[in-house]
């Protein structure tokens, strides 16, 4: 609660030392600490509801689309046929959201590790939470590190959507998590992973350490990122994966067309969205390429 003064709410991390987002906060809609992290609900004044664990923003109604969109179709997009997706983490419902509507996908397994955030996403973030009610999907609580272990060569994309890499997400960005994401992946398989971002604090080591990981574990690696204004510096990065040698992550192999992308509701992911996303500065090149 030290986060919230004077009916603003800060967020203060030390990933992100000597800087910090502020949003206005009309009510507290919910707060409490579950097994595993605190947990908040808060209405604001600019960006409607948004949900907080352990201090740190998650998601924000007025934003959260960019990022579930493009954690979503950079690797299902870049798949032949992804019939069936493990989704590790992303308890607020909003990728299981966006993965169900691909055309190719049959299947979606998601493993959250907290049940709180679950519930109380559906119970205050219904425009996320439409993703569990997907026919597609089967929610499993529960250790993803303990999940993938049970299951080998059995799907086609792995989507990482944690927080980021302090508590319960933190074993998420360790290279024993990439190994296990390598051996639950079927031939020609695909993993995206949340991966900070290149600006500030410790973001470009995060994102320069996880991206290595893939550069050595899998055939195909890539970092992209999108735009999200209230995440720390304004971005979000992503490292992906291909067990095939042959897979570019910059050129999408699935071109959604424009009928599509308006049928799916889409409003920040398109095929030269897609392409542009792995355009790095001159600076974030140098260190991870």
């Amino acid at each position: 609660m030290d986060a919230l003064k004077k009916g603003w709410f800060s967020e203060i991390c030390t990933l992100w030392p000597g800087m910090c987002l502020s949003l206005e906060v009309e009510e507290i809609l919910h707060s409490e600490k579950s097994k595993y992290q605190d947990i908040m609900v808060l209405k604001t004044k600019s960006h409607g509801r948004v949900l907080t664990l352990d201090g740190i923003i998650q998601c924000t109604e007025a934003d959260e689309f960019s990022y579930q969109e493009m954690i979503s179709y950079l690797p299902l997009c870049s798949h032949p046929c992804p019939k069936k997706v493990l989704i590790i983490g992303g308890g607020d419902g909003g990728v299981a959201r966006e993965v169900a509507k691909h055309p190719d996908v049959e299947t979606i397994i998601q493993c959250e590790i907290d049940q709180r955030v679950v519930e109380l996403s559906k119970e205050f973030l219904p425009f996320m939470a439409t993703g569990f009610e997907n026919p597609k999907l089967s929610l499993h609580i529960g250790d993803g590190f303990k999940f993938m272990g049970e299951h080998q060569r059995e799907f086609d994309v792995i989507i990482t959507d944690s927080s980021d890499p302090v508590g319960p997400a933190e074993a998420l960005f360790e290279e024993r998590y990439f190994h296990l994401m390598k051996n639950a992946l079927r031939d020609g398989g695909i993993i995206c992973s949340q991966a900070e971002n290149i600006w500030g604090g410790s973001g470009l080591d995060i994102a320069n350490r996880v991206y290595k990981y893939c550069q050595t574990l899998f055939s195909s690696a890539a970092y992209g990122y999108c735009l999200v204004p209230t995440y720390p510096t304004g971005l979000i990065g992503f490292v992906l994966g291909s067990l095939d040698s042959k897979t570019n992550f910059k050129e999408p192999l699935r071109i959604l067309s424009n009928e599509e992308q308006e049928q799916m509701k889409l409003r920040y992911y398109s095929p030269d969205i897609h392409r542009s996303a792995f355009v790095l500065p001159r600076f974030a090149r140098k260190v991870m390429e």
